[in-house]
């Protein structure tokens, strides 16, 4: 067994929230280790990125390394009705600085190489193929990982702060027996790639659009580069197997013939790789932090991707987790309620964009009526669909709830606190 107790922190996971923590966190100072059990580059769906992802980036110094490289340039995003009939793109300049206006379709083998790359130059130790077997607890602490590399050793890494980016797997919530499903978004994904599909004209070459099928679910169609197309799509299990169909593949082709324009743009395309499939989407952890713990991205929680915001949010969750981790180092205090504000915005941030997903899959909800009624309000739908979503939408969902249902926010994701033992009697 190798035993270090030289490093600060343990970010478990090298995906966009472990990476961008880790490179932050080395650039200020501490002495970051992350363990990273697959061997990049590795496949990884969610590939759109929005509007805001420019923020994490720009803190990161990674947009003149985004703006050299090969993902294609993302201008806008469209939605497409089952009879083919597009509306007009929603261009993101309208709104915005070209800094946040303009952003990209990427893939997330090199998107990801290139965050975990830029961990290790900041002077991030990173151990790929290496798996955290658990988290290391004294009393009420965590106090680092036990974790195992390719060849069979036990490594150990004791620390005052680990930071869990696993993603959807959760090894932290899942292991405390956190994790508490979305009750109402527990959709079912199925996905390709093609090669050579049609592609918009122009500006819109670079479009995410949304393509409606039957029961409010949906196709994406996200153009990359190399000349490829990932394509999926997303509704309630049932409907997607009904009359018995259970093969991934057999489900993708059939709803092909659901929507005019995913049938019109995949007919020049050959279809490439397997078909994957995915469910239960949504969930949250029922809390965020514990005594020397803490959790960001996916490990945090999960939301459906219809607007494509997950990158978004494990981005600026990881950013957000650099920040705090470093606050708590200069006043050396690792309980869970130093995490206060770190859940506090994320839980806000999170619960925006929850309500207007619920939103999309309610029968009785349309972006068009709610815009035609409220004119004024169209600013703050975009920005929420963009990623701003740290503000106070308060009038939009007052007039969202005058056509469909608003979620009540979860009690979850707070830090975990434990009540302090009852005095005993005088």
């Amino acid at each position: 067994m190798s035993n270090s107790s030289s490093y600060d922190v343990v970010v478990i996971g090298a995906g966009p929230a472990g990476s961008a923590a880790s490179a932050l966190l080395a650039e200020m100072g501490l002495r970051v280790v992350m363990i990273e059990r697959e061997k990049f580059p590795r496949y990884h769906i969610g590939e759109s990125l929005i509007p805001f992802t420019s923020l994490p980036l720009k803190r990161l110094g990674l947009l003149d390394k985004m703006r050299q490289s090969e993902f294609i340039k993302k201008h806008s995003v469209q939605f497409v009705a089952p009879s083919g009939k597009a509306s007009q793109p929603f261009y993101f300049a309208t709104r915005y600085e070209p800094e946040v206006a303009q952003t990209w379709q990427v893939l997330r083998s090199e998107f990801d190489q290139m965050l975990m790359e830029h961990a290790r130059a900041k002077g991030a130790l990173v151990l790929e193929e290496t798996t955290v077997k658990e988290l290391l607890q004294e009393g009420d602490r965590t106090v680092g990982v036990k974790a195992q590399d390719r060849l069979g050793s036990t490594l150990e890494f004791r620390v005052p702060l680990t930071l869990d980016c696993s993603g959807r797997e959760a090894f932290a919530p899942t292991r405390l027996n956190w994790r508490v499903r979305e009750p109402k978004l527990n959709k079912v994904a199925v996905w390709t790639y093609y090669r050579g599909a049609m592609r918009d004209a122009g500006i819109d070459a670079g479009a995410t659009t949304v393509a409606f099928v039957p029961e409010k679910g949906w196709f994406w169609y996200i153009p990359q580069h190399r000349d490829m197309v990932s394509v999926g799509v997303v509704a309630e299990g049932k409907y997607l197997t009904r009359d018995g169909v259970r093969e991934p593949k057999e489900i993708f082709e059939r709803e092909i013939g659901q929507n005019l324009w995913i049938q019109e743009h995949l007919a020049c395309g050959t279809q490439t790789g397997p078909h994957y499939l995915t469910s239960e989407f949504s969930w949250r952890s029922r809390y965020c932090a514990a005594n020397g713990l803490l959790l960001a991205g996916d490990a945090f929680g999960f939301l459906d991707p219809v607007f494509s915001s997950g990158v978004m949010l494990a981005l600026k969750s990881g950013v957000l987790a650099a920040d705090a981790i470093r606050a708590a180092f200069d006043a050396q205090d690792f309980s869970a309620e130093r995490f206060t504000e770190y859940s506090r915005t994320m839980r806000e941030g999170l619960e925006n964009m929850r309500k207007l997903v619920y939103a999309f899959y309610d029968p009785n909800f349309s972006f068009r009526v709610l815009t035609d009624k409220h004119p004024d309000l169209a600013g703050d739908v975009t920005d929420c669909l963009s990623g701003d979503i740290n503000k106070d939408f308060s009038q939009l969902y007052a007039a969202v709830a005058e056509m469909a249902q608003v979620p009540e926010p979860l009690p979850y994701g707070v830090p975990f606190v434990r009540e302090p033992a009852a005095a005993s009697a005088a």
